[in-house]
């Protein structure tokens, strides 16, 4: 009996094409098609050409009780080239072959699963380079597995490491990385003052796996935290606690200020609109931790988490006392939207005014973006002013910040407060390396603390609008 397929259209093709002996040439969409139960037909799913190459070869297909055809079984179809086999695995015409046919610096024999367009989409984005993407269903960096996670690598770090390793680590980069490779992670990693030389005062780095009682990384074990005074909340050691506000603590330390960044600003730190500039050229009480960097091949921005605390807050809102916290990004990335031109990846942008604020005490004069304190006076001790853009105080508790302060700007004052978590955006060049410092320092004094918590770095492949916003 001669079997008749047919074919009907209800706004898509319900059935691809067969051949004139029944075959399914394109069984992706004749399987979805209606058939008569118990009907069988051959079926090759692989790419159009490579049928009857190597070992690759159709099998047969059965019309299933439902009406629909099932499972092309037997079928052999393109896949990755093994280079020690003798065999044309991906039905190519050539046998162990060793070539790069995607142009993303990996060979087939060099451990790219995906350098052939019949074997899998967007082959570029696929190699021993690539960062695995979560919940995309491949094998982005070719290591066997498909979506699995690195490892987080935050636990067991010494709160007092001195290891600027460490550091890398507690935000979650796991992967490290040599420059005469070329896989992705964390080449090298400084932890100095604020110009990038020197060494900084030991109190003022810390890895934490809480802050205070309730602030918890925001991925894995383990955050970073720096700080112009000590790195640490009450009842921490190693180091341990001093409170941040009057005196605060005096690190004994100083350089100058990034250069880039200053220059980038005509030689005076930039402020937000209407506040006093910062007095001197010095950064007081300054760590910076620099880390250097090669990109995935497959990624085009990344992401960081940070949470800024200040005693600052509220007396010296709007002063010449706005304690800075940067991210500095170095990156050859020149498209749009472009990262900052002085590099400053820590800050925000009023979408009202387009106004850039960056990150720092003064973000509590008309941002909204400090969250974590109590409304009332600010600026008694600079420009008076008011905030009501305070939710909840949660991410103070425990902390030091959280103590009353009646003397402050108003009865109700506390001795600091905090943006709450923050996220930081900057593209990048898939494959480039880029060096990311991340500092915190005193302006105009060393009085009155500041600190930030660092945590939860990801790479992305989609492209970002550089800055910082609310989580």
């Amino acid at each position: 009996m001669r079997t008749l397929i047919i074919c009907f259209v209800l706004g898509v093709m319900a059935c691809g094409p067969t051949s004139r002996s029944g075959a399914c040439t394109d069984s992706a969409n004749c399987d979805m098609g209606p058939c008569d139960p118990g009907t069988t037909r051959t079926c090759y799913t692989g790419a159009m050409g490579t049928e009857g190459v190597g070992p690759c070869t159709g099998g047969n297909q059965t019309c299933g009780m439902s009406g629909i055809w099932e499972d092309c079984v037997g079928q052999v179809v393109p896949a990755p080239e093994n280079c020690t086999d003798g065999i044309d695995n991906n039905c190519n015409g050539m046998t162990d072959e060793d070539v790069d046919a995607d142009g993303d610096g990996y060979t087939s024999c060099g451990g790219d699963c995906c350098d052939d367009p019949s074997i899998c989409s967007d082959p570029a984005l696929v190699n021993p380079g690539a960062f695995e993407v979560p919940g995309n269903g491949v094998d982005d960096n070719c290591d066997g597995m498909i979506d699995n996670s690195i490892p987080l690598c935050d636990t067991g770090l010494a709160s007092n490491s001195s290891m600027a390793g460490d550091y890398a680590k507690a935000i979650d980069l796991c992967q490290t990385a040599t420059m005469a490779g070329k896989a992705w992670g964390v080449i090298d990693a400084k932890l100095t003052l604020a110009d990038g030389t020197g060494v900084p005062n030991p109190s003022s780095y810390s890895i934490r796996p809480k802050f205070g009682s309730q602030t918890m990384p925001q991925l894995g074990g383990s955050m970073a935290v720096i700080s112009s005074g000590t790195a640490a909340a009450k009842g921490d050691s190693s180091p341990s606690w001093t409170a941040p506000s009057g005196a605060g603590f005096n690190a004994n330390k100083s350089s100058p200020f990034p250069t880039d960044f200053l220059a980038a600003h005509n030689g005076t730190l930039p402020n937000a609109p209407g506040c006093a500039p910062p007095d001197g050229n010095t950064a007081n009480d300054p760590v910076m931790l620099t880390l250097t960097i090669r990109v995935p091949t497959n990624a085009h921005s990344f992401s960081i988490k940070s949470n800024f605390y200040s005693s600052e807050f509220p007396e010296f809102t709007c002063s010449a006392f706005n304690d800075f916290f940067v991210m500095l990004l170095d990156s050859t990335f020149s498209g749009s939207p472009g990262n900052p031109t002085d590099k400053n990846l820590a800050f925000y942008t009023d979408p009202n005014t387009m106004t850039n604020y960056p990150v720092g005490v003064n973000l509590a004069n008309g941002t909204g973006l400090f969250t974590q304190c109590l409304n009332g006076a600010t600026g008694c001790a600079g420009k008076p002013g008011t905030i009501n853009s305070c939710t909840t105080t949660a991410e103070l508790t425990g902390t030091g910040f959280d103590d009353p302060a009646p003397l402050a700007c108003d009865a109700n004052s506390l001795v600091g407060g905090a943006t709450g978590w923050l996220t930081t955006t900057g593209n990048v060049v898939p494959g480039e390396i880029i060096k990311l410092r991340i500092a915190i320092w005193d302006t105009s004094d060393h009085q009155y603390d500041s600190l930030a918590l660092i945590d939860d770095f990801e790479w992305s492949v989609m492209g970002a609008d550089p800055g910082t916003v609310i989580e």
